[in-house]
């Protein structure tokens, strides 16, 4: 049931970018952006760059912990985890420039700035633990990376909860940019030392 529900969530998630296509831009998030920024090409670039990429880092990276789908599609296996490392890498790095960027100030830029540098490092240090065939290490940097990379959907749980709590969505912001994905490093911290990885 766990693993249903963490597949589902990564996909719905996965596929949210798609409703920009159909959004306005005064609705969701970038209605809290001035119309000065939304009008950058570079900031435009960085967005949809960060949330396409992403999107599909989501959709790729579930799969890669399942044990039954890693020895009967090894080949898939590897396929995909080089299209998850690229997207990272370029998704990662617009959201560490999009972080200077965050509505509300420096508070959430840090907290979105970390969460892109930290994902791009758990990323690199995986990839380079499986050019070492260091294949336990590459599994457990994995961990870390896609933990960071369900900040997405972490964020989207915790942000109308926040809201409704708060009653503010700036207070709400500044602390959903931490909250969305230290507790996930901590949850795979805990996951890499007690229980491997036996994630499906």
């Amino acid at each position: 049931m766990s693993w249903v529900a963490f597949g589902t969530l990564a996909i719905a998630i996965g596929l949210y970018p798609l409703v920009y296509l159909a959004m306005d831009r005064d609705m969701g998030l970038l209605g809290s952006k001035s119309d000065e920024l939304l009008a950058q090409a570079s900031w435009q670039v960085a967005f949809y760059g960060h949330i396409a990429l992403g999107g599909l880092s989501l959709l790729v990276g579930w799969t890669q912990f399942s044990r039954r789908i890693r020895r009967k599609y090894l080949s898939w296996h590897r396929r995909l985890g080089t299209i998850y490392l690229l997207a990272v890498l370029i998704s990662g790095s617009c959201a560490i420039f999009l972080s200077f960027y965050a509505t509300g100030g420096w508070v959430p830029g840090l907290g979105f700035f970390l969460l892109g540098v930290f994902w791009i490092y758990f990323t690199l240090r995986a990839y380079r633990a499986v050019l070492q065939s260091d294949f336990r290490q590459h599994g457990h940097w994995m961990v870390y990376s896609y933990a960071a990379c369900f900040a997405a959907v972490t964020l989207r749980i915790w942000m109308p909860l926040l809201i409704f709590g708060l009653g503010d969505f700036l207070t709400a912001y500044k602390i959903v940019a931490w909250l969305c994905w230290v507790p996930n490093l901590a949850f795979a911290w805990f996951w890499v030392r007690r229980r491997g990885m036996e994630l499906g």
